[in-house]
């Protein structure tokens, strides 16, 4: 973008992507050396290996255990397995369930020569990206056919913890006008280190992740998508410990939005820094070769820290994830980074606030379909205040082009919605985005006003923490508290013991190949 109705100085915003792009580097020269036993168990499920044993173990984590626990897992899963095909004849399905009748310990194996190991295992990576590259076919097909719904997408939450109800739910939100489902994931599944089996029908706060429950409601979107006539979109979440693995599931059963962030999990479920930072580069490889759109955890930061004081550390951190999005091969286009309408309502002028900030982001991520959340720190049981929060929201939205529109609730600090909740919300944003439709190419802003003034103060303050963050380290930083007023120890945390340094044999194919060729 050349021009700016904000006045920035793109100079800055070409410096700030510079220094974000070396932090990045910086970042990804430890993840190149090390891998985790949720890396590894991704693996498993990108061979084909699903399934749970007699306790109600998946058989991923099964298979990883054992080479852990002899302390062989540097090598890397996929060496052992290729190395037990070549002396079993057996499929890695069928070696995983002989591991979990403890019937074959694949470390004690003769091993085979590197190159014959990796011409075992060639067919079953082969025939997975065969299959996510037909999910993606399909996806563009099903656009071309039905078409889609205009941005910003519409996105609502589906969280009743029964995946039959949440199809219900669903498909009625996509009669009402949704574009983007997401099925909020059951309240504390990002802790758990290994990914449940199979259709589940309890949840606190929401559904259990699995890949069955990602191919019911994919089912159930493509139906509804052929009686209303457009593509809808089906978000979930892989994020926490098991983010490669939620991922890889995603991409076999054609989800197409992620909640992908690592800095998310460090900040707001205390997973280790080093554990999730690589788990979050495999996802965000497998993310971009399925065509996913990632969603990031930004606009978190500012229901901890004040939403006016601390907007900088979004914009910081928004750059520097996008950074990190393009090392793992992903496209500007699939990077849905995130920020928030979350200023307090009693702010003098804090809707001229909220509209630099969102304009801002908009300029300095032009392709990016920028994720937009709503109010919900300072919304109360008032449902009527609520409605007029969400409107307000909803106009800078339209203004200043966003990418994906989640939609405020009246209901948000009262109770779980209801369908009827849900249509209001939908019909609001419908009603504004209508009626405002062209008012981004009709207004300008006033020269060095409130509005300019206020994204050149952020702009600036970002490229500050910026400097500070390059000159500390990102892990640093995040031990000092820079992000979100909350401080994680490098190896604190949930999941550090999963972490382990790369053998000179670990091999990982997919890695090259979901990148086109680049390693």
């Amino acid at each position: 973008m050349n021009t700016s109705k904000l006045g920035l100085d793109f100079g800055k915003v070409v410096e700030a992507k510079k220094i974000s792009g070396k932090i990045a580097h910086d970042v990804q020269k430890f993840v190149d050396c090390y891998t985790t036993v949720a890396v590894e168990r991704t693996l498993c499920r990108l061979i084909s290996i699903d399934g749970v044993d007699k306790n109600d173990v998946p058989l991923p984590n099964v298979v990883v255990d054992q080479i852990h626990e002899k302390g062989l897992l540097r090598e890397g899963v996929l060496f052992f397995i290729g190395n037990a095909i070549i002396e079993t004849g057996l499929t890695p399905q069928q070696i995983a369930e002989k591991i979990a009748d403890k019937e074959i310990n694949i470390t004690e194996l003769n091993i085979n020569s590197t190159k014959s190991i990796k011409a075992a295992i060639e067919p079953y990576i082969n025939s997975t990206v065969e299959r996510i590259s037909n999910n993606v076919k399909t996806r563009n097909n099903y656009i071309k056919q039905l078409g889609e719904g205009a941005k910003p997408y519409i996105y609502v939450i589906v969280a009743t913890g029964n995946i039959y109800e949440d199809v219900v739910q669903a498909q009625a939100a996509a009669r009402q006008g949704a574009d983007i489902i997401a099925v909020i994931r059951t309240t504390g599944q990002s802790l758990l280190d290994y990914v449940p089996f199979g259709a589940t029908t309890e949840g606190f706060g929401g559904t259990y992740a699995t890949q069955e429950n990602f191919r019911i409601m994919r089912a159930a979107l493509d139906e509804v998508g052929q009686e209303v006539g457009r593509y809808i979109r089906l978000c979930n979440y892989c994020s926490g410990l098991c983010m490669p693995e939620i991922a890889a599931m995603g991409a076999l059963e054609r989800l197409d939005v992620m909640l992908n962030d690592a800095l998310y999990g460090i900040l707001f479920r205390d997973i280790n820094p080093q554990r999730t930072i690589v788990d979050q580069y495999f996802s965000r490889i497998i993310n971009g070769f399925a065509g996913v759109i990632i969603n990031t955890g930004e606009d978190n930061y500012l229901t901890t820290a004040d939403a006016f004081e601390q907007a900088h550390t979004v914009l910081a951190s928004d750059l520097i994830n996008e950074q990190l999005a393009l090392l793992a091969g992903m496209h500007e286009e699939q990077m849905g980074l995130g920020h928030a309408f979350e200023m307090n309502p009693e702010m003098k002028n804090g809707f001229l606030y909220e509209l630099a900030q969102a304009q801002m982001t908009r300029e300095i991520f032009p392709k990016a379909p920028l994720k937009y959340m709503p109010p919900t720190k300072f919304m109360t049981g008032n449902i009527f205040r609520g409605q007029i929060q969400n409107a307000l929201f909803n106009e800078i939205s339209i203004w200043t082009g966003q990418g994906i529109q989640l939609l405020g609730m009246i209901t948000e600090a009262v109770h779980t919605p209801f369908m009827s909740d849900r249509y209001l919300a939908i019909e609001n944003a419908k009603y504004i985005f209508n009626n405002l439709k062209d008012i981004g190419d009709e207004v300008e802003f006033k020269e060095n006003g409130i509005i300019q003034n206020r994204a050149h103060k952020v702009l600036n303050d970002a490229l500050s923490l910026l400097h500070q963050i390059e000159e500390e380290g990102l892990f640093d930083a995040l031990e000092k508290g820079l992000f979100a007023d909350t401080k994680r120890s490098k190896t604190g945390g949930k999941g550090l013991s999963g972490v382990v340094e790369k053998s000179d044999n670990y091999f990982n194919p997919f890695v090259t190949i979901m990148k086109g060729g680049k390693k």
